[in-house]
């Protein structure tokens, strides 16, 4: 990707456009604020100069000749710096921090919503916890280099910029003394940068595993918990964590050398100034007051160049953040929103598939010149071996994928076409693998509806043979079903995704696997329902157990991505084909076979 090629920070900039009014003022204040934060040196070196010079001090050449009233003018000079120095630094701080926060939060919001438009493959080749790691903990990462790390270096170079040049206004024979370290410091702090980029990349990098070996472990705590593999998993969890802290202390390695070795270069600028400025007193050449000035300024330049130490360290993790943030971004998207409306009451819900082909990444094709016609408001059934590509029709009808040659029609319309938020709230889809949010029964029932009212939520409940148990939980509607709906069976989560789709009352139903998880007579309790839940729409269904399906207006059996028979329940047994087996080695007259 080109934009990898950028430098983070120019990526950073970049994006933050839109707080550019905000920077200026911080910008602003943290340089206001160190102005007058060096100010008390150049008032030491006054009062030094009225005390030892009396009316002969530079404050009496503006004919203010009494010790006492000079000294007064720099008392409340003082009084005038401080408060400014004080307000400024109060300015600064709540504005980097709100800045900190507020591009924290748009960042994250932004990063987040561009992650849930990108397609499944995207999700396929990334594990949640490497994309937790980013919308969490890189984030955060920015964010404390934005709360501490900008102000410290902007104040650097206020320090370096305004101490410098008063140096060379005041004594230009032995200001070099001073300034001389300063470009070795910088130097020393990129080459510094240069090294410490890889290793906190890395660091980003190791952080990102632990974090997905984490999440993955605590989702399949049940799966660890029955095979008695606790100790296997802490042992993985140990090497992830082992190698996130050798990162780390690769990187601490280069980093905390960093102020030991820059105090040497500071010492070599205070000695020199310390030394040769006191023989220019000595000779004549320069007042007790500027050299008092000169000792003191030459400690408030150099001294806070040691902590560039501690704010690269900063800089450099919040870059290795920033680029796995925009690197998410950068991402682009696969599949485009068309820009054609389509109204929800106004879909008829006619299908058709012509001539599609499709395969997942880096795969053998799963679809190949496939086509289906479905009726609108007819209920068709499609059953297959595993791998024959059922799921895969409903994934391309619902455009999360993109098939590579053909077109799918929704009422003669290309869904290319289709504005994408009206395609899939055209559809409501019961699958196989049920996801429950955590909340209560009611609020997973409402979810994709939330003005149902009570008695839509009831009803959706009676119709999907869920009202029931859901009367005999604890708190009934009001209880709360855990993470993924762990505290209800799989039969449970199953009758409440089907209510949840009920309660939707979309044009077009799909029923992936929708009773695979219920008991027989739950399973007929919900078949019987799906003669009224079916009824003006149009209905899919993908089945194993062709009990639930026998009663389509027509069945499709789909083979390696094609369908190889066709008909009704009856008529598919009537050929001896390959619905036909299916449905005796289910039934249990497996001698048909």
């Amino acid at each position: 990707m080109a934009s990898k090629t950028i430098h983070p920070l120019s990526r950073l900039l970049k994006y933050s456009h839109k707080y550019q009014t905000s920077i200026n003022q911080a910008v602003t204040c943290s340089v206001l604020n160190k102005i007058f934060d060096l100010a008390p040196p150049v008032l030491i070196g006054a009062a030094v100069d009225v005390v030892v010079k009396k009316q002969d001090s530079f404050i009496a050449r503006f004919g203010i000749k009494e010790v006492f009233d000079q000294l007064l003018v720099l008392t409340l000079l003082s009084v005038l710096i401080w408060t400014l120095e004080s307000v400024f630094e109060y300015a600064y701080e709540r504005l980097w921090r709100n800045l900190a926060q507020n591009m924290q939060n748009d960042l994250r919001l932004n990063a987040y919503r561009h992650i849930q438009n990108l397609e499944l493959e995207y999700f396929e080749n990334n594990s949640t916890g490497r994309l937790l790691a980013i919308l969490n903990d890189d984030i955060n990462q920015l964010e404390r280099f934005l709360d501490v790390g900008a102000n410290e270096i902007l104040q650097v170079l206020t320090t370096v910029v305004v101490i410098s040049g008063a140096f060379f206004f005041l004594t230009p024979n032995t200001a070099w003394m001073t300034i001389i370290p300063i470009p070795i410091i910088i130097w020393g702090a990129i080459a510094f940068q240069k090294l410490l980029t890889p290793r906190y990349a890395e660091v980003r990098e190791k952080v990102s595993l632990l974090n997905s070996r984490l999440a993955n472990n605590l989702m399949g705590i049940t799966t660890i918990k029955s095979f008695t593999t606790e100790q296997y998993e802490i042992e993985r969890i140990r090497k992830d964590s082992e190698a996130y802290l050798q990162s780390n202390q690769r990187a601490i390695v280069l980093s905390a050398a960093f102020v030991p070795l820059i105090r040497f270069i500071i010492l070599a600028g205070f000695t020199g100034i310390l030394l040769f400025g006191g023989m220019e007193v000595e000779k004549g050449n320069l007042t007790v007051g500027t050299y008092s000035v000169l000792v003191f300024m030459t400690q408030r330049l150099l001294w806070p160049l040691t902590r560039l130490g501690q704010t690269l360290d900063l800089y450099q993790r919040a870059m290795a953040s920033t680029a796995r943030v925009m690197d998410v971004l950068d991402t682009p998207m696969t599949i485009h929103s068309g820009d054609l409306p389509l109204p929800f009451d106004r879909v008829k819900g006619e299908i058709e598939f012509n001539n599609i082909s499709f395969a997942y990444f880096d795969r053998e094709p799963v679809i190949e010149n496939f086509n289906l016609k479905i009726p609108a408001t007819s209920t068709v059934a499609i059953v297959g071996s595993t791998g024959s590509g059922k799921s895969t029709i409903v994934k391309l009808l619902l455009r999360f994928y993109e098939i590579q040659s053909g077109n799918i029609t929704l009422d003669g319309i290309n869904l290319k076409d289709i504005v994408l938020y009206d395609l899939r709230r055209a559809i409501g889809l019961v699958s196989q693998d049920v996801f429950l949010f955590h909340g209560s029964v009611r609020e997973n029932i409402a979810y994709g509806n939330p003005n149902a009212t009570e008695n839509d939520i009831i009803h959706s409940a009676k119709m999907a043979e869920a009202h029931d148990f859901i009367m005999e939980l604890p708190q009934q509607y009001d209880t709360i079903v855990g993470e993924r709906g762990q505290k209800l069976s799989g039969g449970q989560r199953q009758r409440l995704s089907i209510a949840r789709a009920i309660l939707k009352n979309p044009p077009i139903l799909i029923l992936d696997e929708a009773t695979s998880a219920v008991d027989n007579e739950t399973e007929a309790a919900i078949a019987k329902s799906l003669e009224h839940i079916t009824e003006n729409r149009t209905t899919i269904m993908i089945a194993h157990r062709l009990s639930t399906i026998r009663h389509a207006d027509c069945i499709y059996v789909v083979e390696k991505g094609k369908i190889v028979e066709s008909g009704k329940h009856e008529e598919l047994l009537e050929k001896r084909g390959i619905y036909n087996s299916l449905w005796q080695v289910q039934t249990g007259n497996t001698h048909f076979v």
